[in-house]
């Protein structure tokens, strides 16, 4: 749903028209996103080719102007450049730069700083941040990294073998985190003020299941410690705790202690 408006149901049309206008995204890896044999300023500058009557001057001003926005160095040089002669960093910009280029009402994120430097990494979320702020847009930031969505995220969905198991805001699933899931990825993490003791970091046992042969049941049954007779042959729905938390787990279904 964006908008009140069930995209799912959208022709093709329908979709293009709001793709890159209405909703946007920056993907993991741009140099594999951007098309190596096209300038930046071509690409960056396509949604507004495609949503907006701007002529190719215009266009490649608004790309300079998006390009200092995002914070590209020498931004007026960097229009003709190919995606290899950018840094991994300053293409990660150009992504952010092409997907905001329209002031999408939605950007997903998915992986931002995936390869880049713990410095850069922390620039290009600084500028997620800021641009969110400025320009209003709603994110999605689909990421492994528990610091990311602790710094960032408001609202945060777990997932586990392609399904949402936990929901809650940012503040109970690191401090009330109720999946064994959640839970185990939460104690997987390093403690700073921790004094090494010759101990293996905790980690979750088993493997993530394979999708085309799911497990019956809670998918994530075969390596739950809390695992139930119930949990083996029927799945359970994702129940409403309180205050909006909801967790995909027979440990809060009371039905699933009459099964």
């Amino acid at each position: 749903m964006l908008d009140g408006v069930e995209l799912t149901t959208l022709t093709k049309d329908q979709l293009r028209s709001k793709r890159g206008r209405d909703m946007s995204m920056v993907f993991q890896e741009p140099m594999t996103s951007f098309n190596p044999v096209i300038t930046m300023a071509q690409q960056v500058g396509e949604p507004l080719q495609i949503h907006g009557n701007f002529s190719k001057r215009d266009v490649r001003d608004k790309v300079r102007q998006m390009f200092e926005m995002v914070g590209i160095p020498e931004a007026k040089a960097r229009l003709d450049a190919y995606p290899h002669e950018l840094s991994g960093g300053l293409r990660q910009r150009a992504m952010i730069a092409m997907g905001l280029i329209c002031e999408p009402k939605l950007l997903i994120a998915d992986e931002p700083t995936t390869a880049l430097d713990v410095t850069t990494q922390a620039q290009i979320l600084r500028l997620i941040m800021e641009l969110r702020d400025r320009v209003g847009t709603a994110i999605i930031m689909i990421t492994h990294d528990l610091g990311i969505i602790a710094e960032m995220c408001d609202e945060v969905n777990v997932m586990y073998a392609g399904q949402i198991i936990e929901q809650a805001n940012v503040y109970d699933v690191f401090d009330r985190a109720s999946h064994p899931y959640t839970r185990g990825l939460l104690a997987s993490i390093p403690k700073a003020n921790e004094k090494p003791d010759g101990t293996r970091l905790k980690s979750i046992n088993g493997m993530v299941p394979n999708l085309a042969r799911l497990p019956g049941g809670c998918r994530f049954n075969p390596r739950c410690s809390d695992a139930m007779s119930v949990c083996s042959f029927k799945a359970p729905d994702l129940n409403l705790l309180e205050n909006g938390h909801k967790a995909r787990c027979w440990l809060h279904d009371k039905a699933g202690a009459s099964l």
